[in-house]
């Protein structure tokens, strides 16, 4: 199924139909969103400024939340 064809099928939702989409689309996103940070993660993208933020926190440059 094309992108075209997806856009049609949901501008024909009824309101209550596109509500529901909408709710599990959304929860889809996130849970994309968070694989990627996971994969991020582990690729280790993260790691510079993690250890800033250790440094700056061993450095006494943060105060608690």
């Amino acid at each position: 199924m094309s992108v075209q064809e997806l856009e049609q099928a949901i501008s024909q939702l009824p309101a209550e139909e596109l509500s529901k989409f909408a709710a599990w689309f959304e929860e889809f996103m996130a849970d994309e969103w968070d694989k990627q940070i996971e994969r991020d993660v582990a690729a280790g993208k993260f790691d510079k400024i993690i250890a800033k933020v250790d440094a700056d926190i061993a450095a006494g440059r943060s105060t608690p939340l």
